[in-house]
This record gives C-alpha cells, sequence and structure tokens, in this order.
C-alpha cells in the first residue's frame, strides 16, 4: 500500500463528507494523533493517524498555497 503524503497546514478531502457539508479538512496537528478542522464550520475533530490515513483521500491544497502573503 502506497503511503500518503501530508503535511501541517495541508487541506485534505476526506472519503465521508461531514453533516455540514464539506468533505475539506485542514491539519492543525500532527503527531501519534492527527488535528482537523472542518473548512466549513470550523469543527475540530482528533483521530489517531492509522485511522486519518485510512480515511484521508488526497491532499487538496497543499500547506505552501494556504498560507497568507
Amino acid at each position: 500500500m502506497q503511503k500518503k503524503n501530508f503535511n501541517f497546514g495541508d487541506i485534505v478531502k476526506m472519503k465521508k463528507m461531514h453533516p455540514c457539508g464539506t468533505d475539506q479538512w485542514q491539519i492543525i496537528r500532527m503527531g501519534a494523533d492527527i488535528k482537523i478542522k472542518c473548512t466549513g464550520c470550523g469543527r475540530i475533530v482528533m483521530l489517531p493517524r492509522s485511522e486519518f490515513e485510512r480515511k484521508m483521500l488526497r491532499v487538496v491544497v497543499p500547506a505552501t498555497e494556504n498560507e497568507p502573503s
């Protein structure tokens, strides 16, 4: 299985939609657990890294494009 590459600050697409209607989340903490913030409603969720890697589909916006200039 191929390892998915993601970094702090990336906006990622998850397999399931959040009840607010979006499937895009921003990574706000990385470690053994990954903390993500919903880009639609601002809800914050913490997942074990293994579960996050299983549920993440791809990086939508890399962190370098996400930062204000």
